[in-house]
């Protein structure tokens, strides 16, 4: 998707996208970790699944939250948290997940977006990495995103190193 489409998604959405607000933290915890389970856990063994759930709600990643230091951005429809964008060491995607019934209507690609266009022109990065989930490689080509590598897998969790030009 190049950078008209976006502009034009971003003008036509209903959705906010903001930084995530502390009080949030948990509600999009919560909403990734729904996603996770319906598209993403069978991909994964149950090593993997807990992997992915002590991320998640581990103290030192919330601490890095609150500090700042762990980027969150956030879609949202009214009160309800859409989707969920974490940046981590500056330009490593961590997270990204749109809720199911928000699928396909460019939510991520947004996401993706300002993410990207804040690691550029924020942090003066070049680069921003991923390590893509299988469900999501297809979706991060389509964003830019090649693969630097084949996929690996650690504690149970199957991903594909990527990174994008920014």
């Amino acid at each position: 998707m190049d950078y008209r489409e976006i502009v034009k998604l971003f003008e036509t959405t209903p959705y906010d996208f903001r930084w995530a607000r502390k009080h949030e933290w948990k509600s999009a915890m919560m909403m990734s970790w729904k996603t996770f389970m319906k598209f993403e856990a069978c991909d994964y063994t149950e090593e993997g699944v807990k992997a992915f759930f002590e991320f998640i709600s581990d103290d030192d990643i919330y601490r890095a939250f609150l500090n700042g230091s762990y980027k969150v951005m956030v879609a949202v429809d009214g009160e309800r948290i859409i989707g969920v964008g974490t940046l981590r060491n500056v330009n490593i995607l961590s997270l990204l997940f749109v809720d199911e019934e928000y699928h396909h209507q460019g939510v991520g690609s947004i996401l993706l977006e300002l993410l990207g266009s804040y690691v550029r022109d924020e942090e003066g990065e070049k680069r921003m990495f991923v390590k893509a989930a299988p469900y999501a490689v297809e979706f991060y080509k389509h964003s830019g995103f090649s693969a630097i590598g084949n996929e690996i897998v650690h504690d149970g969790i199957r991903v594909t190193p990527m990174e994008k030009i920014l």
